[in-house]
């Protein structure tokens, strides 16, 4: 019997390192990606250029200390600068390096960068039309603070425009105050005379890329604040009766309104973390909420402390009533769900990594997740692809509770979950479709 039971545990162990050598010594079946990306989250098949262009904005004004006693507005004259990504002839060359300088309160600056992969001002792909999507950073955030999911996105056969902001620099409770009223008037604003000159760009031919631009075929995203702005932009006006709505300016609220009585051609919404449905700071009713016709995925955190989850994320994903929407709940994270992997000094301020990081999940993990749904969502959206719906009707709402059964010893090597799989998550590797929740609402007939 006592060698029966070692003869077993021998064959075991023969067992298992067989199967370990097969595994090491067997290439990946996704050659030149990251093994753990999901199908979708990874780069297409367009090699991509960018390049920068600056547009004027008329008829602005900007609240200063006086401003905000007086409720008088200054005019300005604000220029705001857009980094494109686009389908390019070729991918040779020097690719772009994307820095930026954050200046955190109180600290030291640190200056933060990303390696890409699109070419500066390579040639774009001439008698190509390609879909819109206008990205909006969150309140302190720049242009190419999430370059990586741009970049992606454009691989699939995408013109990526995303705003530099400009957000008002913070150095006290004062500057805030003053530019988070800024943020509060400018973001939607911002949104909507960029756009409508990039599609005017379109209908000029003025730029390359510009004449690949399908005017009929607009998504947009938005990241906290430019989630409170993409909102409104979609077709959600405001609710100025509560605070902080209702301490912004009469004048500024004015040009608001008649602003929001604008539709702008947007076929497709995606939010990550969006500020505004808090009960404390809830910049639209129920009502207004749902006069979003257009389909929305949300992306949030379930212990997101910024922008409340549970009676913020949550109340407008359920008030979006006029829309087909998903909601993409990464479990255990807060904030911070979007975003290049930065690396950050080993003794750095943590002011940095608090504003950058998420405290459970993994950046490069995020970004891969994020990249394969919003690919699904866009292509389904905008492209008409209805065969990517099968990326977003998860046949668990829970991913813990995907199923994947394989035979003693069967090896996978990366293979990514499809059509023979139905219980799996489609694209996600066995056993790596965890820690997240898809919910689905249609909108009311």
């Amino acid at each position: 019997m006592r060698k029966r039971k070692i003869a077993a545990i021998a064959l075991g162990i023969t067992l298992v390192g067989a199967g370990a050598a097969a595994y090491v010594a067997s290439p990946t079946i996704h050659a030149g990606q990251t093994g753990e990306a999901p199908e979708l989250g990874r780069h297409g098949e367009y090699a991509i250029g960018t390049s920068v262009k600056k547009f004027a904005l008329e008829d602005r004004t900007k609240i200063t200390t006086w401003g905000a006693i007086s409720g008088n507005l200054t005019d300005t004259d604000r220029e705001l600068s857009v980094r494109f990504w686009y389908p390019a002839k070729t991918g040779n060359g020097d690719t772009a390096q994307y820095s930026h300088v954050m200046r955190p309160p109180g600290k030291d600056p640190v200056t933060i960068s990303a390696q890409g992969v699109a070419v500066p001002d390579a040639e774009a792909i001439a008698g190509q039309k390609y879909p819109l999507v206008l990205m909006s950073h969150g309140f302190g955030g720049w242009d190419t603070q999430f370059s990586n999911l741009a970049e992606q996105i454009a691989s699939h056969g995408y013109i990526v425009a995303s705003i530099n902001h400009a957000d008002m620099p913070i150095d006290g409770v004062t500057s805030f105050l003053l530019s988070f009223g800024n943020v509060l008037v400018d973001r939607t604003l911002d949104q909507r005379q960029i756009l409508t000159q990039i599609l005017d760009d379109a209908q000029s031919g003025s730029h390359t890329y510009a004449a690949q631009i399908d005017s009929g075929n607009v998504g947009l995203i938005g990241y906290s604040m430019g989630g409170y702005g993409a909102i409104a932009s979609a077709g959600a006006p405001y609710d100025f009766a509560n605070d902080p709505m209702s301490n912004i300016p009469a004048t500024a609220r004015t040009v608001m309104e008649e602003a929001l009585e604008k539709p702008l051609p947007i076929k497709s919404l995606v939010t990550f973390s969006p500020w505004g449905g808090q009960p404390d700071s809830r910049a639209w009713t129920a009502d207004s909420i749902g006069k979003i016709n257009k389909p929305v995925l949300v992306i949030a955190g379930n212990q997101d402390d910024v922008v409340n989850y549970e009676e913020g994320v949550k109340w407008l994903f359920e008030n979006m009533t006029g829309s087909d929407r998903y909601m993409l709940v990464y479990r255990e994270a807060r904030h911070n769900i979007v975003g290049n992997d930065f690396d950050l000094e080993a003794d750095g301020n943590f002011t940095t990594a608090e504003f950058l990081k998420e405290p459970v999940w993994r950046s490069d993990r995020l970004n891969a997740i994020n990249q394969h749904f919003v690919t699904a969502f866009l292509d389904m959206t905008l492209k008409g692809d209805a065969s990517k719906a099968d990326y977003l009707n998860v046949p668990t709402a829970d991913s813990n509770d995907s199923n994947w059964p394989i035979g003693f010893g069967e090896q996978l090597n990366g293979k990514m979950a499809d059509a023979e799989q139905s219980d799996h998550w489609k694209g996600f590797q066995r056993r790596w479709a965890v820690g997240l929740e898809m919910k689905r609402m249609e909108k009311k007939p």
